[in-house]
């Protein structure tokens, strides 16, 4: 029985191929101009990495930003469902996801099961999100997969004032030009996307264990950041950044179980 997930985000595309209940295939890629495109190329990688065909794959679910415009599914989930459901398979003491994604940031709230009990979503700014790292990563000319390890050479924490993207950008070149460390920068930056995340998650209430999902939680800064703003452990997951379509794979498995 083969079943997959595909989940087409602003920033990137992923696919997660499930054979006999074990992930049998993972793709990541750059999201394309056309969602149409890049879900169909990130699922034809997932299916060559695999060892099948696309007429091999039973049923297929899409989420994500891009979820409908997404022609080979049979069957969409929203990204909340699908979070919620990959975080407890990954991590099945898992009861509170953050996931902070390329244009978005989402709590959730979850049964044992991963249902999700309740959940808070921030989508109206790019500040939180995967988005204003990248933006304030080109401004200081770091690479984005860098910005982790910089973060944690800092010595002094500094603070950043602005919310808002464009004058945060703007804040942050002044600082560089007072000649304040870079370290310090990314490290406030981190603490100030930790701490919208981490308000979104105090509004529905922390319970249990708590996991942070998305590519941004692959960025250990920022992981930390967050920890230390939510005030309790964080659980990392094997593999964030799939979170979502691993979870959309889930429901198509289920739909086939039936």
């Amino acid at each position: 029985m083969i079943a997959a997930g595909c989940d087409v985000g602003s920033l990137t595309a992923k696919a997660v191929i499930l054979k006999d209940g074990a992930i049998a295939a993972r793709e990541v890629m750059r999201a394309a101009a056309s969602p149409e495109r890049s879900a169909r190329e990130v699922m034809e990688r997932a299916v060559a990495h695999a060892g099948v065909s696309m007429a091999d794959i039973a049923r297929c679910v899409g989420t994500g930003y891009g979820r409908k415009h997404i022609d080979f599914v049979q069957s969409m989930e929203s990204e909340i469902a699908c979070h919620a459901r990959g975080a407890v398979w990954q991590v099945p003491s898992a009861r509170t996801v953050v996931d902070i994604g390329g244009q978005d940031a989402k709590a959730i709230r979850i049964d044992e099961t991963g249902n999700v009990e309740r959940y808070a979503y921030n989508d109206k700014c790019a500040s939180g999100t995967g988005r204003f790292l990248e933006i304030i990563a080109d401004a200081l000319e770091i690479p984005l997969d860098e910005m982790g390890a910089v973060s944690q050479k800092s010595t002094e924490q500094l603070t950043l004032s602005n919310q808002c993207v464009v004058f945060a950008e703007t804040e942050i070149i002044s600082l560089v030009s007072e000649g304040r460390e870079i370290a310090d920068i990314v490290s406030a930056l981190h603490r100030a996307v930790a701490n919208r995340a981490a308000s979104l998650a105090r509004g529905i209430g922390v319970a249990g264990d708590a996991v942070m999902t998305g590519g941004v939680a692959k960025n250990a800064g920022m992981f930390l950041a967050l920890e230390r703003a939510l005030g309790v452990p964080l659980k990392s997951v094997p593999d964030p950044q799939i979170n979502g379509a691993l979870g959309a794979a889930l429901f198509a498995q289920d739909a086939l179980a039936k």
